[in-house]
């Protein structure tokens, strides 16, 4: 299949330039043109897209929903491409880069400030997108983020880098006034049919692999509350509503709430997550090298510790890659 040519910058400056006066002649004093010239660009971008984006009946101009999201997108596509030269000379004079990092909400909420702190010395500016993986992925892709920590390992992508920073087991979340048991995977399955599960929302990566592991084990749990927050999940199980499949990592995101409830680590169960720290291939390598040294730093003095104290069967069950 042929590619598509890029759109003209050019072409796009005119449009924004029409989407703000709406009004081409307007528009064509504003960029010092002929009105003629910037009737071309637009008819050639809508050649080129196949859409309409502008409403040449309406006075003043009215772009189509086409012409919105177009609008939308060259704003910030042009913005970026004004600060392009200044950010190449700073670069090659040795001056910080601006960096944007985007961490899964496990980490985020239990290393983040601490990371933050360490990885500030670094940059000229720090902006940090915290949420679900799947977001994030998605942006280190169409490069709206330069690093991730993410729980998804975007193995299908040749020109990623990726350091596994660590990997941690599934552990079992019961309400304390109820005194169970579960070690076992068959004590898993009677836990199932004992109390509902509280799940994490199947759109999410845990989720996702946390609906694999019940697959796996041919666990049958129906249906019952969903949601896409950790602390959020221990929360409602240290209520008493239910149980939960969690990771070490997620419980410690709801350490208000951690210690409310019963932990169980299963003895025959090899199901686990890793958290990666992502970028492109050939960006960024020295800062991508110093983030997963302070992330490994920080993981190895205060993630064992703080499982501990919340109770001494999670020794072992979260592994820290070495720095």
């Amino acid at each position: 299949m042929q590619q598509q040519k890029p759109i003209d910058s050019q072409n796009l400056m005119v449009f924004v330039t029409v989407a703000e006066e709406r009004n081409m002649s307007n528009a064509a004093k504003k960029l010092g043109i002929t009105q003629p010239a910037v009737s071309l660009s637009i008819r050639q971008i809508e050649e080129q897209l196949g859409v309409v984006l502008v409403n040449r009946e309406r006075r003043p101009l009215e772009l189509t929903p086409a012409g919105v999201t177009l609008r939308n997108r060259a704003v910030v596509l042009l913005n970026e491409i004004s600060l392009l030269p200044g950010l190449v000379r700073d670069a090659s004079s040795g001056i910080k880069p601006d960096l944007r990092l985007g961490l899964v909400d496990s980490f985020a909420s239990t290393i983040g400030p601490e990371f933050i702190n360490r990885m500030l010395p670094h940059a000229s500016t720090l902006s940090v997108r915290t949420g679900l993986s799947p977001y994030h992925s998605e942006a280190l892709i169409g490069r709206g983020l330069d690093l991730i920590i993410s729980s998804e390992p975007l193995i299908d992508f040749d020109n990623i880098s990726r350091k596994r920073l660590l990997s941690e087991k599934f552990i079992v979340i019961t309400p304390r006034a109820r005194s169970l048991t579960v070690r076992t995977i068959a004590e898993f399955k009677h836990l199932a049919n004992t109390l509902p599960m509280v799940r994490f929302a199947r759109d999410s990566h845990l989720g996702a692999q946390i609906e694999r592991f019940l697959r796996r084990i041919d666990a049958r749990v129906p249906s019952t509350t969903e949601t896409d927050r950790a602390d959020t999940v221990t929360s409602i199980v240290a209520a008493g509503v239910g149980w939960a499949v969690i990771t070490p990592l997620c419980l410690l995101q709801g350490h208000e709430y951690s210690r409310r409830v019963n932990v169980h680590v299963l003895s025959d169960s090899h199901s686990d997550r890793s958290l990666y720290l992502l970028g492109r291939r050939d960006e960024y390598e020295q800062l991508m090298n110093h983030c997963f040294h302070v992330a490994s730093e920080l993981m190895q003095d205060h993630l064992p510790k703080r499982l501990l104290d919340i109770d001494p069967s999670l020794t072992g069950v979260i592994e820290i890659a070495p720095d």
